[in-house]
């Protein structure tokens, strides 16, 4: 192995890392959406792995077409830049559409007293709720489409890093290098993600979240739509 190639190892190894840490939108989405929908930590770690995989893999499909097809790393990088600002509004969509409907669901759960006065002048309160006795579709209804959202918008979104820093200067030297600075990103990228995922959502598990129960929908939502501001306005 070459030394160059011996250094742009480390250097994946190092950015994978990074990268995947200082950036929010790797995991948050994951620990704040495990907690809202009540997926096991098997289904979360799951979830976080396919979408890590989708992640990394979308970039690295990309950078070996740019280098096979000859072009510029400009080119790829004005793409991914365009690719990565889908992504970000995406998850910023996601993230409020999300919020606002839970809050939709929050009122509709909050029970009201009305005076029914009858033809007999009998007069009594009835207690009800705007969530109960009508045939709405709800957030539950659709908790099945969560993961599928999260995987489509985490393949929208690129490893910025990759392609300029990794696979266009282990291309100068050999193929085989792309690849192992290739594998070498990804799974760390996945790794870091997955861990920092189960380290939060083991934590959680410790605490008593019992009051937030209620609003931990709108939580979420919330949570997500900041993330993808942080990747708009902070570039993390």
């Amino acid at each position: 192995m070459e030394g160059s190639t011996i250094v742009l190892a480390g250097t994946a190894v190092t950015i994978g890392f990074i990268h995947t840490l200082i950036g929010p939108d790797h995991y948050l989405p994951f620990i704040v959406m495990g907690e809202a929908r009540a997926w096991s930590i098997r289904k979360t770690m799951f979830i976080t792995f396919l979408c890590g995989v989708g992640h990394v893999l979308s970039s690295v499909v990309v950078g070996f077409i740019g280098i096979a097809a000859g072009l510029s790393l400009s080119r790829l990088e004005l793409f991914e830049s365009f690719r990565g600002n889908i992504a970000a509004w995406l998850l910023i969509a996601f993230g409020l559409i999300y919020m606002l409907i839970s809050l939709q669901r929050l009122y509709r759960k909050k029970r009201h007293v009305h005076q029914h006065h009858h033809t007999d002048g009998i007069i009594h309160e009835h207690e009800h709720d705007h969530f109960s006795g009508h045939s709405h579709i709800h957030i539950g209804d659709r908790k099945n489409m969560t993961p599928w959202i999260l995987f489509l918008i985490f393949v929208l979104g690129p490893c910025e890093p990759l392609i300029p820093i990794l696979m266009y200067p282990a291309a100068a030297n050999n193929i085989s290098g792309v690849i192992l600075v290739s594998l070498l990103f990804s799974a760390v990228t996945i790794a870091t993600m997955m861990a920092v995922v189960l380290a939060f959502r083991l934590g959680l598990s410790r605490i008593n979240l019992k009051p937030l129960e209620q609003y931990v929908n709108v939580i979420a939502g919330a949570t997500i739509a900041v993330s993808g501001l942080a990747i708009q306005l902070l570039g993390l």
